[in-house]
């Protein structure tokens, strides 16, 4: 016997009406993640501002040890 649309129509509904909670959840997990890189990238740009003002400090050390202007 084939499934007429309407039959299609109503298979449909149920499909997405039994997936659609997990979708949701699947988003929330990832917003969470997207949350947890955001933090890393702060962190790995601080890291990085704080290295680069060490060494620019430590070079202008060295010039003025050299006397170098």
């Amino acid at each position: 016997m084939p499934l007429t649309k309407q039959d299609l129509k109503q298979i449909k509904k149920v499909v997405i009406e039994a997936v659609d909670p997990y979708f949701t959840a699947i988003q929330q997990d990832f917003g969470q993640v997207y949350g947890r890189f955001d933090r890393i990238e702060k962190l790995m740009l601080a890291d990085h501002k704080r290295r680069i003002e060490k060494l620019e400090l430590e070079v202008r050390e060295l010039k003025d040890l050299l006397a170098i202007k």
